[in-house]
């Protein structure tokens, strides 16, 4: 199995495709552009969504389902929003077809059937989630509202790759409401810092939280707050971002609320979100030349016991003690899976889960059955060693936990060696060209400057660090004066 992997170092994008597809995660649908998210992949995904939902209802917000369907006149209402989006647009047009007279057994759009008014496939829902927030907020006492809805959304895609850009794909889109400014900016804040806090304690991947730069700010929104992570071929993602709105979308939609001193205001928005698109992330951040590489937290199956026998007899002696560790480890609430399978050999299993990324695979045999000893494989070091039964469960118990440190604090130096200071444009591009990673370099703050480095370097600003120091110096591009250095990259 991992054997027929492209190596990354060959050509890291076919590696990665071809991981997807073979470690069971995902395939190309028959509707273009389009994914089916297979169990394995969809296993990560329910993990990923177990805990973002729990950390979002631990900050007080709530779930509710909003349509797929927005009229096109609530669509264009916040222009700015609208232009954004536009050219990404899946548009209903008709509601009806019918039997094709001229192909029998064929159908056709009745052309009877055409709608007042187009229906746009909500790529996010700002729009009609502002419009039913007008019937929703009368007065202050109906603020801050918390909502939060997990949903497909739909950008037409003219270049895909499974997970990192569909045309359609899964996420979460978080929209607050607020009394003031300064509640607005704080939620919006709070939210890049509980993605930042998902990323590095359960996705083992370390990110750069920021700001983002005026022509990389969501379409709508007065700021967007981003986490930026590395991978391993050197670009950059945007894992997750989150938005000021200000009170753009309120005045579009004219969802006011009456203060405290009975006077009407508008209210203060965000919105924020992160998508499958994470796991395209841990997949570059982690994986290898054999596989997945799963971070325990994460990991659909996170213990896999392999029986090594001959015959019945062996078989059902390793099943009975190998059943009393698999209670052992639900017990402490670890996913443990016993292969049994007789229609593959140890060697093809070991091959399988090795490809799969299973953080620990135990292997026990007759042999350990005499000396009290089982194989422990961890995934992420490919180490193996023999020992005691007795401690088996504590061992493998903090061993998950020494797994999920090792890999954050290895995507953590790869991303720190991949941070260059520069200070001329030679430097930059030379770095952009040959080493990858995140370029720190001062820039004159102009949007002109931004599209001409993008123009020659295929670089973008990723972020403006929230940490960044104040340090006078001079823009790379241009010579102007710049107070402090923003992060450049080539990202996905």
């Amino acid at each position: 199995m991992s054997k027929s992997l492209t190596k990354r170092a060959e050509d890291y994008s076919k590696w990665y495709n071809e991981l997807v597809v073979k470690a069971d995660l995902a395939e190309n649908s028959a509707v273009r552009g389009c994914m089916v998210i297979k169990p394995y992949g969809y296993a990560i995904w329910e993990k990923m969504q177990a805990e973002l939902d729990r950390m979002f209802k631990e900050t007080g917000h709530q779930n509710a389902y909003f349509p797929l369907f927005v009229p096109k006149s609530l669509f264009e209402a916040e222009e700015k929003n609208a232009e954004g989006f536009a050219k990404e647009c899946a548009v209903v047009t008709h509601y009806r077809l019918q039997n094709d007279p001229e192909n029998p057994g064929k159908l056709r759009v009745d052309p009877e059937a055409k709608l007042e008014e187009e229906l746009v496939v909500r790529p996010t829902s700002e729009a009609i989630i502002w419009s039913t927030y007008k019937g929703w907020i009368q007065s202050y006492r109906d603020l801050p509202l918390l909502i939060n809805q997990w949903a497909n959304v739909v950008r037409w895609e003219m270049r895909t790759r499974l997970f990192l850009r569909t045309s359609e794909f899964l996420w979460q889109e978080g929209h607050t409401a607020h009394a003031s400014k300064s509640e607005a900016v704080a939620e919006a804040k709070q939210m890049q810092h509980v993605y930042a806090t998902f990323a590095e304690e359960f996705m083992a991947m370390p990110v750069v939280k920021g700001v983002k730069s005026d022509s990389e700010r969501f379409a709508g929104a007065e700021d967007t707050y981003t986490i930026e992570a590395l991978m391993q071929d050197g670009k950059a993602l945007q894992a997750g971002t989150s938005h000021f709105l200000g009170q753009n979308f309120a005045e579009a939609f004219d969802v006011k609320f009456t203060n405290k001193d009975g006077k009407q205001e508008y209210v203060w928005a965000t919105s924020w979100g992160v998508s499958t698109r994470l796991i395209g992330g841990l997949i570059m951040t982690h994986s290898d030349d054999f596989g997945l590489v799963l971070p325990p937290k994460l990991a659909p199956i996170q213990v896999v016991f392999v029986p090594i026998y001959k015959g019945e007899d062996q078989l059902l002696l390793l099943s009975e003690k190998i059943q009393t560790y698999v209670k052992a480890f639900k017990k402490l609430g670890i996913s443990v899976k016993y292969d049994d399978r007789d229609t593959l050999r140890p060697g093809a299993k070991f091959a399988e889960y090795e490809l799969k990324g299973v953080p620990v695979r135990i292997a026990m045999g007759s042999r350990d059955l005499e000396n009290n000893t089982v194989e422990v494989a961890r995934r992420d070091t490919l180490i193996k060693e023999s020992i005691s039964q007795d401690n088996l469960v504590a061992y493998v118990s903090e061993l998950l936990d020494e797994i999920q440190i090792n890999l954050f604090d290895t995507a953590l130096q790869f991303r720190n060696n991949h941070i260059t200071h520069v200070n001329s444009f030679d430097e930059f591009k030379d770095v952009i060209e040959n080493k990858g990673g995140f370029v720190a370099a001062h820039w004159d703050g102009t949007e002109e400057t931004e599209e001409k480095i993008k123009e020659l370097t295929k670089a973008t600003i990723r972020c403006i660090p929230n940490d960044a120091i104040e340090e006078a110096g001079n823009c790379v591009f241009t010579g102007k004066s710049s107070s402090r250095r923003v992060l450049f990259a080539k990202a996905y």
